[in-house]
């Protein structure tokens, strides 16, 4: 069985590692370049910029799974959670605990009166876009992703 619950600072080592696995599972482990003191101080310091759920398993307390958010403004929308990142480890997908973890982030969006939630997927990571489709996901095909790297 799992336990979901909130991630706490002494989690974050075994998030990074969790971060890594999925690195790698998406075929650029370079990309990953925050070091644990920033991951550590944006989601724990006296200005948290993220939250995150996590995952344990009940027998070991070891962090299987976690899914990682932040609130984001839309001007047509309002205030949506994004959802940075849900990674379960290999070991355990399959198994439901994505469900759980999922299904825990809609709550906390429902319960912050967020206007929905949004989020990213690999067009070639069937077993995610599967497991979206299950909840009615909108996916969008108009809109490019951008970004600028410092």
């Amino acid at each position: 069985m799992y336990r979901i619950r909130r991630a706490i600072k002494e989690d974050c080592v075994q998030l990074m590692e969790l971060i890594r696995e999925l690195a790698e599972f998406e075929k650029a482990p370079q990309e990953v370049t925050v070091s644990l003191t920033h991951f550590e101080e944006s989601g724990f310091g006296q200005n948290p910029i993220w939250w995150a759920f996590v995952a344990e398993q009940e027998a070991t307390n070891k962090i299987v799974a976690f899914a990682l958010y932040y609130i984001r403004y839309s001007t047509w929308k309002g205030q949506r959670m994004y959802l940075e990142d849900l990674i379960v480890t290999e070991a355990c997908r399959g198994k439901g605990v994505g469900k759980l973890l999922f299904e825990r982030l809609i709550e906390e969006a429902k319960d912050k009166n967020l206007a929905g939630m949004v989020w990213q997927a690999l067009d070639w990571n069937q077993p995610a876009l599967n497991f979206y489709k299950k909840y009615k996901a909108d996916f969008d095909s108009e809109w490019v992703n951008c970004s600028i790297s410092f």
